[in-house]
């Protein structure tokens, strides 16, 4: 594909670099508005499509996301934020991808680089959520199984919003 130019073009365009002519660019990290603006985005994208999705193919999902919940639990037992962090990322993706909705998938791939970005900028109080959010996750395929669109809805907004407020702080030291 492009190189440094288009590279260089994409992240501006993003907003996570500022280029000035002749003396550089600035590389811009995410503020409180930017977190709450991703978890907001990320909501609707996964919840909206989730509610869209077929019934079965939810029960479909709950049963291939059960199995994915040992790959979480191997990373944490691990120390390895890291492959907790590609993994839950990818978790959420599923989410989305069960809407069958190709444009809203490309909007969640387009903010899947801030979502890494800010997991990995919460450092010390990701890692102390790891178990935490192993456990949501666990609610979220149980909402899924049961049929309880509801129930994941809410699951979601909580388990997305709690991620996000136990880490703020962090982004204003």
């Amino acid at each position: 594909m492009g190189g440094v130019g288009y590279v260089r073009g994409r992240l501006q365009d993003e907003g996570w670099i500022t280029v000035y002519p002749k003396r550089g660019a600035l590389v811009r990290g995410l503020s409180e508005k930017d977190a709450r603006d991703l978890a907001s985005t990320r909501f609707v994208l996964e919840s909206a499509s989730v509610t869209a999705a077929a019934p079965q193919s939810r029960i479909d999902l709950a049963d291939r996301l059960a199995g994915d919940l040992d790959l979480h639990r191997s990373a944490l037992a691990d120390g390895d934020l890291k492959r907790f962090i590609e993994q839950t990322v990818a978790f959420h993706r599923c989410f989305v991808e069960i809407g069958d909705n190709q444009v809203m998938l490309e909007l969640n791939d387009r903010l899947a680089d801030r979502q890494r970005f800010l997991l990995l900028s919460l450092g010390e109080s990701l890692l102390a959520r790891c178990q935490d959010i192993t456990t949501e996750h666990e609610d979220l395929v149980a909402r899924l199984r049961e049929e309880n669109t509801d129930g994941f809805v809410e699951t979601l907004r909580a388990h997305i919003g709690d991620t996000i407020s136990s880490g703020l702080h962090r982004l204003h030291r």
